[in-house]
């Protein structure tokens, strides 16, 4: 996915200037946006001030650290169950 060319408090800065009534037009020649780019924003940032922002950006770097930390423990117990099996085969003959 792209990355993009505005942070997350200028897509707010630019959503509230649309919310406060300026021409979405006038908006994107401003900027150098399309109008779905606008939309887009509006749907996915829509209501939110820069406090939400920080709980935003704090919740989802939590939840990618949890998902590092359970693909690591996964696979831990993958190699665990692997070297256990291993063991009882190796008892077994």
């Amino acid at each position: 996915m792209k990355k993009s060319k505005f942070s997350e408090h200028q897509i707010v800065n630019i959503l509230k200037e649309y919310e406060s009534g300026k021409a979405t037009k006038d908006i994107c020649r401003e900027h150098g946006l399309s109008a779905p780019t606008i939309y887009q924003w509006k749907q996915k940032y829509g209501g939110m001030d820069a406090q939400h922002l920080k709980e935003l950006k704090a919740l989802q770097e939590e939840n990618s650290r949890l998902r590092r930390m359970f693909a690591d423990l996964s696979l831990d117990n993958r190699i665990l169950k692997d070297n256990i099996e291993k063991s009882f085969k190796a008892l077994r003959t």
